[in-house]
């Protein structure tokens, strides 16, 4: 009896030290594996800080980025509004100088078809083309048929122009003899010598006689080269027979302008 006790006794011990100790090793093999999950888990975390940081830093760089474009863009923005604020300015000033060059000579026109109100239509007609005034002379009130030597009449007509141009020192003379393509007979070579004689003619009566300044006087001679109407008429060439006093304005402080 107490031989099978003592049997049964370390029976017992042996499996009890049996099942402790598989259950020790499966714990170790179960911490291994903690601390590989652990291990690996860690690696993870840091690869995931590292992560966090790069983005960080690129954050940082397109919020610079956005501060700096955001800054270059009110400049932009800013220095536009500069550049059509100055451009409408300049439009404004451009287009007041221009009406007032018109208002300018609208104003010397009437006070030239005024002064001249004494002459026919078919003697002398006053108008405007391309902002210039032109004051077409007939043959008829100016000259004798072929001579360059101006009539008494033509004179007076001559005298009142430049009492106008004398007080509208701003603005330059031109002076433009025209004929019609009848080939000229006497002392002139050519329509051109007796349309340019003519001009020169009436150049020295306004600064000669008139006090003109000459500085502001030009004389040319345009001979048949620029007809208004046909000259397959008598009337045609009658019209064209003609010497024009063509006022301009000062476009001085316009080129200025422009030039900015």
């Amino acid at each position: 009896m107490k031989a099978y006790i003592l049997l049964l006794l370390c029976g017992t011990i042996c499996i009890t030290s049996c099942v402790s100790k598989k259950k020790f090793l499966k714990e170790i093999a179960r911490v291994k594996d903690l601390r590989v999950d652990s291990a690996g888990t860690h690696n993870k975390l840091n690869d995931c800080y590292s992560t966090v940081a790069a983005l960080q830093k690129e954050k940082e760089s397109v919020q610079k980025d956005l501060q700096a474009l955001s800054s270059s863009s009110k400049d932009s923005i800013a220095k536009s509004q500069m550049t059509i604020a100055e451009q409408a300015k300049r439009l404004k000033d451009l287009q007041d100088l221009i009406q007032g060059q018109k208002d300018v000579m609208n104003k010397l026109k009437k006070t030239i078809a005024d002064a001249l109100v004494n002459f026919k239509p078919d003697e002398l007609t006053v108008s405007i083309k391309d902002g210039k005034i032109y004051v077409s002379l007939q043959e008829n009130l100016l000259f004798k048929s072929g001579s360059d030597i101006v009539d008494p009449k033509g004179k007076e007509a001559l005298k009142s122009v430049a009492d106008v141009l004398n007080k509208s020192t701003d603005i330059s003379i031109l002076i433009e003899g025209h004929t019609d393509s009848i080939p000229i007979r006497g002392r002139f070579a050519d329509n051109w010598a007796l349309s340019t004689a003519r001009a020169t003619s009436i150049v020295r009566i306004l600064t000669d006689a008139y006090s003109v300044d000459a500085h502001r006087v030009t004389a040319a001679g345009r001979g048949e080269y620029y007809p208004i109407t046909s000259n397959s008429t008598p009337e045609g060439r009658s019209k064209n027979r003609r010497t024009e006093i063509i006022l301009a304005p000062n476009l001085n402080e316009l080129f200025k302008l422009l030039d900015q």
